[in-house]
């Protein structure tokens, strides 16, 4: 009788397994592709970081060339790629180049940086979009239907860096109530509130549509209190379309959180890999890729996962 029902049940539990365990092998190799076309388009740029160095200093060109040999840039791209990747797979990115310091060393620094800007980025953005969303569908309040359209269209319309530009004229230069680098507050502030454009559209248009559901209508018929109806059944609609949102919104992050990070100086993987790429410091670049193409495909994976735990339709 068990073995029958565990016949029955394998194949269902497949059914559900498979899926994602596509969605992770296409990501894993999109990942595999992004790192490849870094490390060949890192070699086309014109000059390596032998080149910076003789710019920097008074290398002769026979101490640039056995500079080259001994960093190993005088081998086949293949031969490099090759070497770096076997090095990698067991957690070594090699040495900078211009530092001569371990990059593990730098990434170690910089990345709890970058995990703090998107972390706080994405809470704040995250908030305000529910914050909104539920207020405007709850109370009706033109002014928040009004914010609703607001910050939907300054995530689409509006860059990000240029709104970093404006913020700091205004608050850093004219205003002086921020200093002009290192500061998270502005950076947070603009990075959030793009986050909260990309969400707070499809969750209002979600739970409007789930308020005038039966189940809902009921609990207000009942005359249970607006905040119960909201937490126990009005809420609970909306985390599906919230984490089918999350991963387009993570992945925009990331690409927001290194442009501000440049803007700002803030000492993240974003500014580590502008300064690598200016260097044409190879094992830095390579490892900054690494780092940020991972993370987006684990970020991916797990919203996917939640997201098929949580709406039993992506099962089926």
């Amino acid at each position: 009788m068990a073995a029958v029902t565990l016949s029955r049940a394998f194949p269902r539990l497949l059914a559900r397994l498979l899926p994602v365990g596509l969605a992770l092998a296409r990501m894993a190799a999109q990942a595999v592709g992004i790192v490849v076309i870094v490390f060949l388009l890192a070699r086309l740029i014109p000059g390596d970081a032998v080149d910076v160095k003789g710019l920097e200093g008074d290398l002769t060109a026979a101490q640039q060339s056995e500079l080259r040999h001994q960093l190993g840039l005088d081998r086949p791209v293949a031969e490099q790629m090759a070497a770096w990747s076997w090095r990698a797979l067991h957690g070594n990115f090699g040495d900078s180049i211009r530092f001569g310091r371990p990059v593990s060393g730098m990434l170690a620094t910089a990345v709890p940086e970058t995990l703090l800007f998107t972390g706080l980025s994405f809470a704040f953005g995250l908030l305000l979009a529910a914050g909104v969303a539920v207020g405007a569908v709850t109370t009706g309040n033109p002014v928040l239907r009004g914010l609703v359209n607001f910050f939907n269209v300054w995530s689409v319309a509006l860059p990000t860096f240029c709104v970093g530009v404006v913020g700091i004229l205004v608050f850093s230069i004219w205003l002086n109530w921020l200093p002009v680098f290192g500061s998270l507050v502005l950076p947070v502030i603009i990075i959030g509130i793009d986050s909260a454009g990309l969400i707070v559209k499809p969750l209002y248009e979600e739970l409007a549509e789930a308020a005038t559901s039966a189940h809902v209508r009921t609990a207000r018929a009942k005359g249970l209190p607006g905040w119960r109806v909201t937490l126990r059944h009005l809420l609970p609609t909306a985390v599906p379309v919230t984490l089918a949102l999350s991963g387009l919104v993570l992945t925009s992050l990331v690409a927001g959180t290194i442009t501000m990070e440049v803007l700002f100086g803030l000492p993240g993987i974003g500014s580590l890999m502008l300064n690598a790429i200016h260097g044409r410091d190879y094992p830095v670049i390579q490892a900054t890729i690494v780092v940020v193409a991972v993370a987006l495909v684990a970020m991916n994976a797990a919203t996917d996962l939640l997201h098929r735990l949580i709406d039993p339709r992506m099962s089926s």
